[in-house]
């Protein structure tokens, strides 16, 4: 079973929910897919971690067999390609590695080079194997890593998804069994809350809602599950204490018994919900 956990924005507590959901299961596989800023590594502190690198190909145009047909950059839906001063130019930013500019070279100018965009690190934590996507500073798209890490679940597999509802997000979800939707009981999180239950709701997947720092009911957040249907399965309270083992990088469903109950019921509810018993 793999459980995606989503949330709007950043600081909802998306990272607190995947963590505990995989720090309670008696075995379980952690992919950070955040390739821009991982942060679950901090909390297992993995040990044995190897790591290897990411890849994409982008294409090399023999300047010697190039006819300046432009039939590539005529192909490219993307608009990576563009024939500039009698010679192809590449923008790497936006290529999105499909090959089918080779294809359609009637010369067969064009090959492809191996571009690094970013790395896989693999350690263990007790019972969770901890998988760490990570982005190389200033790439446009850490799609190719999250992709190379999802190949990586295994069982109960816990993803933690970067925040949003952008592309990143949507490869995530697509192969999802169930979604958490972490909200922050606010009219800014909310607002962005619903972007990203649309998303999973045209990818029709089900899901359920945790409400996390929640000192009293947020009435907007409230009718909108009501209305739509959406089961509430946590409510995490505003706290102080759990605050403070958070922001020293500790898994608080290890260090509070209640915390504890409350993860291992939600995942008990996930479980139910997704038809794993």
């Amino acid at each position: 079973m793999k459980i995606a956990c989503l949330s709007g924005k950043g600081g909802a507590g998306k990272t607190l929910t995947a963590v505990n959901l995989a720090a309670v299961a008696e075995r379980a596989v952690y992919i950070d897919c955040d390739v821009e800023e991982p942060n679950g590594r901090l909390f297992f502190q993995p040990g044995q971690v190897t790591s290897s690198q990411v890849s994409t190909l982008l294409p090399v145009f023999d300047a010697e067999r190039c006819t300046g047909c432009k039939k590539c950059v005529q192909f490219c839906r993307f608009h990576a390609l563009m024939y500039i001063k009698e010679k192809p130019m590449v923008f790497s930013e936006v290529c999105h590695s499909c090959g089918g500019c080779s294809l359609v070279c009637p010369e067969n100018a064009i090959t492809e080079r191996e571009k690094p965009v970013g790395i896989l690190e693999i350690g263990t934590a007790k019972n969770v194997r901890v998988v760490t996507g990570i982005l190389n500073p200033g790439e446009a798209s850490g799609i190719p890593i999250i992709r190379e890490a999802l190949k990586l679940a295994d069982g109960f597999t816990v993803l933690d998804c970067p925040p949003g509802s952008a592309c990143s997000v949507m490869e995530c979800v697509m192969d999802a069994d169930f979604c958490v939707l972490v909200a922050e009981p606010t009219a800014f999180g909310f607002h962005n809350f619903q972007m990203v239950y649309e998303l999973v709701s045209l990818l029709g997947k089900p899901c359920g809602v945790v409400i996390n720092k929640q000192d009293a009911p947020y009435e907007p957040l409230e009718q909108f599950c009501r209305e739509q249907g959406l089961p509430i399965l946590a409510r995490i309270p505003y706290d102080s204490h759990l605050a403070a083992l958070a922001a020293t990088g500790q898994i608080v469903s290890s260090h509070s018994l209640e915390m504890n109950h409350l993860f291992s019921e939600l995942l008990e509810q996930i479980q139910q919900m997704g038809g794993v018993s």
